[in-house]
């Protein structure tokens, strides 16, 4: 039983936080967009570098990680519950 159980806890908790950043709930995936900027900016300023950082991954690439990632929390959540009927 616990396989499914942490089939079950792991699996919705994917879900909710990749559908969160694939549907770009209060501007998730543009957060990140930022983040990621200002971390790059932080570093190229510990090295030295005072120049524009430079954008490795949009938005839309994290909308595009994010359904992934509820895909996949699909299923292991379908797992989770196959795991506990069969149990």
């Amino acid at each position: 039983m616990s396989l499914a159980f942490a089939l079950l806890t792991a699996g919705p908790a994917c879900v909710v936080a990749g559908g969160a950043v694939a549907l770009n709930v209060r501007g998730a995936a543009g957060a990140l967009e930022r983040w990621a900027a200002a971390n790059a900016e932080l570093a190229m300023h510990s090295r030295g570098d005072l120049g524009p950082p430079k954008r490795v991954m949009s938005a839309l690439v994290y909308r595009y990680i994010g359904a992934v990632i509820a895909l996949c929390g699909l299923v292991l959540t379908l797992g989770g519950l196959l795991e506990a009927a069969y149990a």
